[in-house]
């Protein structure tokens, strides 16, 4: 299953960084595609805002077939305050631009890639897919000066005997 994950989001924030190479974030010193996965990086005080963040939660899998079929459900948490330059009053402009880059990252086709084990070196793609569904938008939510959105999407991986 950490391989299928590993896969979504490397496949997510290639997609989100192409559509916008402007959406960074720095990490322990290293400017990085503004996408994270919240169980791989350092507790934070207060979440980051204007990126991606990923949680995997709710995970199930059909072993009725000849490979077991996982299904993962990833939560995107995403914020934002606006810019201090118009007094935080594009927030709603900003929340839409996230909203949308999201949306054309994860609904545009194709919908699956190659499962790869990004613990090689170098990666070493695997035999089969990962493919996803339509993200959906829950409502938005307003916390302080922040509007805060929570997309959820289903995360589908065939399990190879033995791996993950």
């Amino acid at each position: 299953m950490q391989r299928a994950k590993d896969t979504f989001y490397i496949a997510l924030r290639d997609r989100i960084a192409a559509l916008n190479p402007a959406r960074t974030v720095l990490v322990r010193g290293v400017t990085r595609p503004g996408v994270l996965v919240e169980e791989n990086e350092l507790v934070t005080a207060v979440p980051l805002t204007d990126i991606f963040r990923l949680r995997w939660n709710e995970t199930s899998m059909n072993t009725q077939q000849t490979m077991p079929l996982v299904s993962m459900r990833c939560e995107i948490r995403y914020a934002t305050a606006g810019n201090a330059d118009n007094g935080s009053m594009d927030r709603g402009r900003l929340m839409a631009a996230m909203d949308a880059e999201l949306a054309a990252a994860l609904n545009k086709s194709p919908q699956n890639t190659i499962k790869t084990d990004y613990t090689a070196t170098p990666p070493a793609p695997m035999r089969t897919n990962i493919f996803w569904n339509d993200v959906n938008f829950g409502a938005i939510t307003v916390n302080g000066e922040q509007l805060e959105q929570i997309a959820t999407i289903e995360v589908f991986s065939y399990q190879e005997a033995g791996l993950q």
